[in-house]
């Protein structure tokens, strides 16, 4: 039996109008290749006074990126150029080098995941299916996992034991894939019946039988994915140890806007997902009993979240800025700090004619999100390292501590964000 849970327990504002400082990342301008991809060049560590920045590193692959995904010792990267392939890049001398391209998909690649155990990549497509991806010797092998789906796939993440993944669509279901031996396959069973839209994210539970979801329809549910003769010989633990494939054991009813970026803490006992009316929400036990909290943003929506630690989440979206997020004293999750912060500039004077005037304020809009009603009043930063949307965040080092991740978005960069230089948040960690 599921239940339902609609609180509205805290609202926490917060400013974006705080003192900022300027950060110079170098230069960014991708290597071009002569087949035409991005051959980008790895900037370089930044030393001296840039030691205590978060951004390390930026790296400019495409023009926009869909997600990216790491190899297991994080010597590869594999990212999507808002199409229907996925570029593989190896770092060689201080430079991106692209070793392989991934074809199979015929629509655009909505999700990737590289499993660290098993070194195989799993993609999810808007053409509705899915692949498994095994490297033998120097190439890369797909198998073609037939989801049964009649919309596009939208996101795909392998359980902790990689012994399963899952697929969002926009068909309303879940597929919950695994590998039958006998048959040298991979089968995909549904979970057809309780959303009531698509289905933007997954999130695995640690115990590798609960995942989360995050739907266009405002709701965050969590499932069981037991399936017999997969998951028994892994144990069940008892949290799980009734439930059936498909149950649903909570339904969150939080938001009034659209869903996205479900994440686990590392012990599993907070959720976290974003709305599109620019909150996120914050659940622990998830369960018959849920204790819930939400942090209303002054900002633009986020699009995804990563747990840091039990203590830190940091959050990613339109603000092209990742968002740091920890809870205080009472155990209140409030907003810390903007990773990326720099000082806003002013805006040029106003001269020259109306129209370049209006060409300023419609270019700022269009890329920022951003108005300036006052030509002489300070413009508002949007972000450093990203000039727009952050689609995605990564893990890179450190397991239930994260010290280091990355991002990408639709401007064609990754950012690799290291938490060790920031002092002020290091005792949160």
């Amino acid at each position: 039996m599921g239940f339902s849970l609609r609180p509205r327990v805290e609202n926490f504002r917060i400013g974006s109008d705080s003192s900022l400082e300027f950060q110079n990342y170098g230069h960014l301008s991708p290597a071009r290749s002569d087949s035409g991809g991005a051959g980008a060049k790895a900037a370089p560590y930044l030393g001296g006074e840039a030691k205590k920045m978060a951004a390390i590193a930026v790296h400019q692959f495409a023009q926009s990126i869909t997600c990216h995904a790491w190899s297991p010792d994080r010597s590869m990267i594999a990212i999507c150029p808002n199409n229907n392939e996925v570029h593989i890049y190896r770092l060689s001398q201080e430079k991106w080098e692209k070793v392989h391209v991934l074809q199979k998909h015929d629509q655009i690649i909505s999700g990737i995941d590289w499993s660290v155990k098993s070194n195989k990549i799993v993609t999810a497509s808007h053409d509705r299916n899915s692949y498994v991806w095994n490297h033998e010797g120097s190439e890369w092998l797909p198998t073609l996992v037939i989801l049964r789906l009649n919309r596009a796939a939208l996101c795909v993440q392998w359980s902790p034991k990689e012994n399963k993944f899952a697929v969002g669509s926009g068909a309303k279901t879940v597929c919950i894939c695994y590998y039958e031996q006998d048959n040298n396959w991979w089968v995909s069973k549904l979970i057809r019946k309780r959303h009531e839209s698509s289905v933007t994210s997954v999130a695995w539970h640690p115990n590798n039988i609960f995942v989360a979801t995050t739907s266009t329809d405002g709701k965050c549910r969590v499932f069981s994915t037991f399936i017999k003769g997969v998951d028994t010989k892994y144990g069940r633990s008892s949290s799980s140890s009734d439930s059936k494939f498909g149950e649903q054991i909570v339904q969150l009813d939080l938001s009034i806007s659209w869903a996205f970026g479900v994440k686990w803490s590392p012990s599993g006992k907070t959720l976290a997902y974003v709305g599109h009316n620019s909150m996120i929400y914050f659940v622990d036990d998830v369960g018959p009993a849920p204790l819930a909290q939400n942090v209303a943003l002054r900002d633009l929506p986020l699009r995804d979240v990563l747990f840091i630690s039990e203590k830190m989440v940091i959050g990613v979206g339109f603000d092209c800025n990742p968002m740091v997020f920890a809870p205080d004293d009472r155990g209140m999750w409030t907003f810390i700090r903007f990773l990326d912060e720099k000082k806003p500039t002013l805006a040029s004077p106003k001269y020259g004619s109306q129209f370049s005037e209006a060409l300023g304020k419609f270019y700022a809009q269009s890329k920022y999100g951003a108005s300036n009603n006052d030509g002489n009043s300070p413009s508002k930063s949007r972000g450093g390292a990203h000039e727009n949307c952050i689609t995605c965040i990564m893990p890179l080092a450190g397991k239930s501590r994260i010290t280091r991740f990355s991002t990408s978005g639709l401007d064609g960069r990754v950012v690799v964000w290291d938490l060790e230089k920031q002092e002020d948040l290091l005792h949160t960690l």
